[in-house]
């Protein structure tokens, strides 16, 4: 291989692989409206690849620049907005969640029965911080579709309905069951919408100017936030719902989509907009330690800790998972304080190093971080649910046979 044909270690000629893959595989067959591929080494991008389109109904091609719903890649940045705040004191991970919210005192724990009328026991253990961290609370997420409590929370819109606020939210939670004792199960959950929560409190700042102020403006993310202004609106993708027989309708349409104003509902969980270009300074930013352009947002050590797996036992979650669904593979995959992280890569199927981190969005966005290869990869488009395909793992296939 030429080494004119390498950069920054990573093989262009392979890298092209994912241009033909994604677009025989994904684009020529309708399958996804659009894609954009960012691949970086080493602080260098490698390749940034568009395909597709941005909006189908509309025929505007896939741009760099476009304007994406992150869904549950908003959790990683949550979780660094908090452990900030841990760097000062704020907090400590084994501190009872109780402790900031009082009316949490005295959780209880789902038997049987509908809601209103559920019969419940006092939980076994006590809500810690970190429970809320690892998705070990024992809360859930409406959309499980799994329990009679998951039920409560689509009855309720706890997932972020048109009158939810982060304090109503809160208020609610404390008058449902929990799926389960905190600590003894996983289950993805809101719980990162309840470190919002504490962001906002022991901060004593909203939620997007906390963001703004600590993440988003130092790493110069100019693009990212909760909503999409009049003047970007050209630039925000539509975003499609899988249909059986592998086509796709539309679901939110750019023009008329709730990002278009601000939302009464900060959720930390799954509520940023974002581009690729703005992803990639954040996810750089953690490649490198913690800090991009002389700009520090966490400490180094803080984040090695953050990337540990922090699962009893150092179990992958097939051992601890009691729902369905995740955005990642279960398989040789634990879980951190805020992101999944690889621990063992047979086990898991799929190319890769152990220690490597990162999430996913509902709507199928991706990122994955490599600190052992100083790899970086950002994945957009806009398809929901995230289960639809396997190309996040393609994705890995492809670029892993990159490196030289």
């Amino acid at each position: 291989m030429s080494s004119n044909n390498v950069v920054a270690g990573l093989s262009q000629d392979q890298l092209n692989n994912l241009d033909t893959y994604l677009q025989k595989n994904y684009i020529d067959t309708g399958k996804l409206p659009g894609t954009l591929t960012l691949v970086a080494r080493r602080g260098e991008i490698a390749c940034v690849k568009a395909l597709g389109l941005m909006d189908v109904e509309r025929n505007k091609p896939m741009q760099r620049d476009t304007l994406f719903r992150i869904y549950s890649m908003t959790k990683p940045v949550t979780a660094i907005a908090m452990m900030q705040l841990y760097e000062q004191g704020k907090f400590l991970l084994d501190d009872p969640v109780h402790k900031y919210i009082p009316a949490w005192k005295n959780l209880r724990v789902y038997q049987s029965g509908v809601y209103p009328d559920f019969l419940t026991v006092p939980a076994t253990t006590t809500m810690t911080i970190r429970d809320l961290f690892t998705h070990m609370s024992g809360l859930t997420y409406g959309f499980m579709n799994r329990t009679n409590v998951d039920a409560a929370y689509r009855e309720l819109k706890l997932d972020g309905g048109r009158d939810m606020t982060l304090d109503l939210l809160i208020e609610r939670l404390s008058e449902l069951p929990l799926e389960f004792s905190p600590g003894t199960a996983w289950n993805y959950s809101v719980s990162t919408d309840v470190l919002g929560y504490l962001v906002q409190l022991l901060s004593g700042q909203s939620l997007d100017d906390y963001f703004d102020e600590h993440i988003f403006g130092p790493l110069d993310m100019v693009d990212t936030g909760f909503r999409v202004p009049d003047e970007k609106l050209e630039r925000f993708a539509a975003c499609y719902l899988y249909q059986p027989g592998d086509t796709m309708k539309l679901m939110d349409d750019p023009e008329t989509s709730r990002y278009r104003s601000a939302p009464g509902f900060l959720a930390g969980g799954a509520g940023l907009v974002s581009t690729i270009d703005d992803y990639f300074r954040f996810a750089q930013a953690l490649c490198q330690g913690g800090q991009l352009d002389g700009k520090r947002i966490i400490g180094r050590k803080t984040l090695e800790f953050m990337t540990l797996n922090h699962l009893p036992g150092n179990q992958d979650l097939p051992g601890l998972s009691v729902g369905p669904f995740s955005e990642t593979p279960y398989a040789g995959n634990g879980f951190g304080l805020g992101v999944s992280v690889k621990t063992d890569v047979a086990k898991s199927h799929t190319c890769g190093s152990v220690g490597e981190y990162g999430w996913g969005g509902l709507a199928s966005t991706n990122f994955f971080v490599d600190p052992q290869e100083e790899l970086v990869m950002i994945f957009m488009t806009q398809l929901i649910p995230s289960s639809s395909y396997p190309v996040r793992q393609e994705l890995r296939a492809i670029i892993n046979g990159a490196l030289t």
